[in-house]
């Protein structure tokens, strides 16, 4: 009897010795997990912006200041960050404004062709800036449809460019949390004798309000760092934080004060991120006490009039339809119609000519082969997007038990959050000045600009998997290792069937991103391998009708490409699937 007793318990001490043994193993896995992408975001963009950062400290090795008085006495430094802060505040003011009844109409109302508009208002996010600069351009030009209005190269163009590009934003973050607010709450409201304008700002705005403050802090960011549409629209004369690096560094080899720039920017990337944060941590827990959209709950058809009289959402339905129409369609047609006029009248020379170099040999290379370099390299970022992506994803959407666990993992989101808010000129600038000497010389590497890219665009792959992959039931993970599964078959079975559903979209946002990228490529492509958005941007800036006509053909190819891209990718969207 008692050999048997001890038998067992050495079969009891042996499956927890294997038992503790398999979680040191799965432990150990993850942090390798985590630690690759760690190490990759720690060389590719950890030490090329706080190299950086550090040239705005110090001269020699020593500490010196000097440089933020000499930058700050400079009266072009203040009007370039006020004009940087106006533009981003007016951009996300209007954005906010004008998305709120697109978020009511598309999420909280039903018609027929919602899908389709949908569908359509999401385009302009994903579309090349440079792509959004030319359009606003040849709206606004003299001879455009709007040429009469004089706004061509004005602060105004700009901020509607900004809100053409962040109108979708707000319409799917609000709109995300709209759907699922119960409508019996405004109802209840309204039963007690509220007017529907008093029922929505005492009780829809207030549940609204985390969603919204996620909305504005996304876009002020995205309105800040904006790069192409302004080089495009404004030139130096509306220069912001971000086009001066550029300038500064290009033009006037002036490190120092981009430097210091960049530091300056820092700071109000910084502050836009925490809002951001703490206005996502309280969206998701909004989103998680809402529960299923209200589509699957009560759906509510579009009611334009009510006895003959205006019903409540006719107003919504107007202005939703004039920025639709005004200010989403009418530049992109536009841009495809004037795509197609040349100086001898309508044809297809434009797309013809984009087989050469353009007039006065504009270009080093034909825009093909630069589509083919834009495809390639968009192709190598995607792939290392992905990879990186994934890994923390899966990392972050791990929940320890224990406090140093849990404080580990949110850090990990946190940081790789912030190359969504460090600009692209930024990133660019820093491989600059770090990755051109041994030990990790990568000047003439052909790897330089996708690494570029995939830094950029690692932060989208992340926020469109890891929803997926925190909706799983933490008790599905928890069954399948009691009935004997190893983690590694675990993460197979549970986690990638939902991790296959979400893969499809960050693909196809990696992809459109690196394709339309423009901010660190400016800096980084060489002149023999331009890419696509590059190109645009030198045509744009040459003499003469027949560039202009190939800017605006080589920009409705770039926006066919990219808005396939996604529509294939949005075609793959499971419901849940990411934040944007």
């Amino acid at each position: 009897m008692s050999g048997r007793v001890k038998d067992t318990g050495n079969t009891v001490v042996r499956t927890r010795g294997r038992a503790g043994m398999a979680r040191r193993r799965s432990a150990v896995a993850w942090v390798v997990a985590g630690a690759i992408p760690l190490a990759f975001l720690a060389v590719f963009f950890a030490w090329p912006v706080a190299t950086l950062v550090a040239r705005g400290f110090t001269t020699d090795g020593a500490l010196d200041l000097s440089g933020f008085a000499e930058v700050f006495a400079r009266p072009r430094t203040w009007r370039i960050i006020r004009l940087t802060l106006v533009q981003a505040l007016l951009g996300t003011a209007l954005a906010v404004l004008l998305g709120l009844p697109g978020a009511y109409l598309l999420y909280r109302r039903t018609f027929r062709g919602r899908a389709l508009v949908r569908a359509f208002v999401t385009v302009p996010f994903v579309l090349p800036t440079v792509v959004v600069g030319v359009a606003f351009r040849s709206l606004l030009t003299e001879g455009g449809p709007l040429g009469f209005l004089h706004l061509d190269g004005t602060f105004t163009a700009i901020v509607l460019a900004l809100v053409f590009f962040n109108y979708t934003v707000v319409v799917r973050t609000v709109g995300g949390l709209w759907e699922r607010l119960d409508p019996r709450t405004e109802q209840a409201a309204r039963a007690l004798g509220a007017p529907p304008w008093r029922a929505f700002l005492t009780v829809t705005l207030p549940a609204l309000t985390p969603a919204i403050v996620s909305a504005a802090s996304v876009v002020f960011l995205f309105c800040a760092t904006a790069f192409g549409v302004v080089m495009v629209l404004g030139g130096t004369r509306y220069g912001t934080i971000e086009t001066e690096i550029w300038i500064q560094t290009t033009q006037f080899l002036d490190l120092r004060t981009a430097a210091v720039l960049s530091v300056v920017q820092l700071v109000v990337v910084g502050v836009s991120l925490a809002l951001f944060s703490r206005a996502r941590a309280r969206r998701e827990r909004a989103l998680d006490l809402q529960g299923r959209p209200a589509d699957e709950q009560t759906a509510q058809r579009l009611r334009l009039w009510n006895r003959g009289r205006p019903g409540g959402d006719l107003l919504p339905t107007v202005v939703t339809c004039a920025v639709v129409i005004v200010l989403l369609a009418l530049p992109l047609g536009n841009l495809l119609v004037r795509s197609l006029r040349t100086p001898d009248g309508w044809s297809l020379g434009n797309y013809t000519a984009l087989g050469t170099a353009g007039g006065d040999n504009a270009l080093t290379v034909t825009v093909w082969e630069a589509a083919a370099n834009s495809l390639r390299i968009a192709v190598d970022a995607t792939v290392l997007a992905v990879v990186m992506g994934t890994l923390v994803a899966l990392v972050v959407s791990r929940r320890p038990r224990n406090p140093l666990g849990r404080r580990a993992v949110w850090w990990l989101d946190a940081v790789f959050m912030l190359p969504l808010g460090v600009s692209a000129v930024t990133v660019g600038f820093g491989f600059l000045i770090t990755l051109n000497h041994p030990p990790l010389d990568l000047r003439s590497s052909a790897v330089l600009i996708p690494i570029a890219q995939a830094v950029v665009a690692i932060p989208l792959v992340v926020r469109t998997v890891l929803p997926v992959l925190r909706a799983i039931d933490p008790h599905l993970r928890e069954a399948a290792g009691v009935l004997g599964a190893a983690p590694w078959r675990v993460l197979l079975t549970v986690d990638g069937p939902f991790l296959i559903r979400s893969l499809g979209l960050a693909i196809g946002f990696a992809f459109a991103v690196s394709l339309g990228e423009f901010g660190a490529t400016s800096f980084l492509s060489r002149p023999d391998r331009p890419t696509l958005p590059v190109v645009i941007f030198r045509l744009i800036g040459r003499p003469g009708p027949e560039n202009y006509g190939m800017a605006l053909a080589a920009s409705v190819v770039l926006a066919v490409l990219t808005a396939t891209i996604m529509g294939v990718a949005e075609r793959l969207r499971r419901e849940g699937t990411g934040e944007f």
